[in-house]
C-alpha cells in the first residue's frame, strides 16, 4: 500500500534535534546547557506533535491503525467502552479489535504492560507482529498470568516478557506502539475485561504521552517495580492539540494527590464510576464540594462498596448521590468527570494499595469533547444502576 509522504515525515525530523541543539548551543556560549537543550528539544517536539496532528486526515488516521469506528474520536484520541449487553455470544466484537488493528499496523515497536492476560487473538496478533520484525516486549504480573498459556506462547516465540514477583501488583494496562500512539484504561487483556466487564479505554497520539509511557515501561523491564521505581516522567503536564494533559504513575508521582487536587478544584460537577474507592481523603474531597453546591453523583461496583473500608457509606451518610452498578459482572471502570471537561482515567484504583504499592498509571485529560464521551458512558451506567436501601450501600 502506498503510504502519503507526511505519514511519518516527523520521524525524520526528529534527527535534527541534536544538530539543532548543537548549533543552538554554540549560540548560547554553553552556559545552562541542561535547562536550554531541555526546552530547544520540548519546543521542537511540540511543534514536531502538533505538525502531526494537523496533517492527520481520516485517510492518514487509517493509515495510522487508529480505528475511527469507536464510541468517540478527535484529532489526537480515540474512546472506546465495553458493552456487556450487547457483545456477541461468540466473543469476536469486543474491543480488543481495536487493539488488535494498532497491534497489526506497528511499524518498529511494541511495548505492553499487562496485568491480566488471556485473549488469544491479542496474543496471536503479539506474535504475528514479533514475527514480522516489530520489536515486542512485554512486563507483567506472574500472579494473575500463570493459570494463562498466552504469556508462555509469546515467551516460546521469542518475545522477552519481564514479570513483577512481589506480592504487590504490576497493575497497568498499556501499550506503546511505534514510540507514538498510547492505549490505556482499565481494561485488563482478558475475556472477561471485553465481554462481560464495564471497562474504558483511551488510545491517544502523542510522542510525548508515548515518551511518558516508554520511560516507564524501561523501568518495569529492567526489574524497578513499585516502590523502586523512579519518579522520572519526562512530560508529567503538557499541551496537546491546544488541550492539556497530566500524566502519572503510582507509585513514584504521588499519583492520589494529583486526583484529590483535581476534585477539589470542581465547580459544578463530579461524576464517579470507580471500581474500588476506599480513600477516605478523596471521598472527603467530594463531601466538601457537595458541601459547596457541586453535584457529586457516583456509581460503585456493588460488590465491594458495603464494606468496612468503602467510601459509599460515608458519602451515602453524607447525603451524596450513590449507586450501585447493575452488571450482574464486574463494574470495573476508574473515573471521575469533573465540570463536564476534564476526565480522570487509567489503571489506578481510588486505593491505599494502588498509591503505596501497586504500578499503575493515570491521565488527566483537560478536554470537554473527551470528557462527553465519559459522560455519555456514565449516563448509561447510572440508567442501570441501583439505589442503595435501607441507609446500607446494599441494594434488594
Amino acid at each position: 500500500m502506498n503510504r502519503p509522504r507526511d505519514r511519518f515525515a516527523w520521524f525524520g525530523r526528529l534527527a535534527l534535534i541534536p544538530v539543532l541543539l548543537l548549533a543552538a548551543v554554540t549560540l548560547a556560549g554553553c552556559e545552562d546547557f541542561d535547562q536550554f537543550a531541555q526546552e530547544v528539544a520540548d519546543q521542537l517536539l511540540v511543534e514536531l506533535e502538533n505538525e502531526l496532528n494537523s496533517q492527520m486526515t481520516q485517510q492518514a488516521a487509517e493509515e495510522a491503525s487508529i480505528p475511527l469506528e469507536s464510541s468517540g474520536t478527535g484529532s489526537y484520541y480515540a474512546v472506546y467502552f465495553t458493552d456487556p449487553a450487547s457483545t456477541s455470544p461468540d466473543l469476536s466484537n469486543g474491543i480488543e479489535n481495536h487493539l488488535i488493528d494498532l497491534i497489526n499496523g506497528a511499524q518498529s515497536t511494541i511495548d505492553a504492560a499487562m496485568f491480566e492476560f488471556n485473549l488469544q487473538n491479542v496474543a496471536d496478533a503479539l506474535i504475528a507482529a514479533h514475527q514480522r520484525g516489530v520489536q515486542v516486549r512485554v512486563v507483567y504480573d506472574d500472579e494473575h498470568t500463570e493459570d494463562d498459556p498466552q504469556i508462555e506462547e509469546l515467551i516460546d516465540a521469542g518475545i522477552p516478557a519481564v514479570p513483577d514477583e512481589r506480592g504487590a501488583y504490576m497493575h497497568n494496562k498499556f501499550f506503546v506502539i511505534d514510540q507514538s500512539v498510547v492505549w490505556t484504561g482499565s481494561l485488563n487483556i482478558t475475556v472477561n475485561g471485553s465481554y462481560f466487564n464495564n471497562n474504558n479505554v483511551i488510545v491517544i497520539r502523542s510522542a510525548r504521552l508515548a515518551a511518558n509511557y516508554a520511560t516507564e515501561f524501561e523501568e518495569m523491564f529492567n526489574g524497578e517495580f513499585g516502590p523502586s521505581s523512579p519518579a522520572n516522567t519526562p512530560s508529567p503536564v503538557f499541551s496537546l492539540d491546544g488541550i492539556r494533559i497530566e500524566n502519572y504513575f503510582a507509585p513514584e508521582d504521588a499519583v492520589m494527590e494529583k486526583v484529590i487536587r483535581a476534585v477539589e478544584g470542581a465547580t459544578q460537577s463530579i461524576h464517579f464510576m470507580i471500581f474500588a474507592f476506599t480513600d477516605d481523603d478523596l471521598g472527603a474531597a467530594m463531601i466538601e464540594r457537595a458541601g459547596q453546591g457541586v453535584e457529586v453523583v457516583g456509581i460503585f461496583e456493588s460488590r465491594g462498596a458495603n464494606t468496612e473500608y468503602s467510601e459509599c457509606p460515608a458519602l451515602l451518610n453524607a447525603g451524596l448521590d450513590v449507586r450501585l452498578d447493575g452488571n450482574p459482572r464486574t463494574f470495573h471502570h476508574k473515573v471521575i468527570i469533573i465540570d463536564g471537561t476534564t476526565v480522570v482515567t487509567g489503571s489506578f484504583n481510588f486505593s491505599a494499595n494502588a498509591t503505596e504499592s501497586n504500578d499503575e498509571n493515570l491521565v488527566i485529560v483537560h478536554d470537554p469533547a473527551v470528557a462527553a464521551l465519559y459522560e455519555a458512558e456514565f449516563n448509561r451506567r447510572l440508567a442501570e444502576s441501583r439505589l442503595p436501601v435501607g441507609g446500607e450501600c446494599l441494594s434488594e
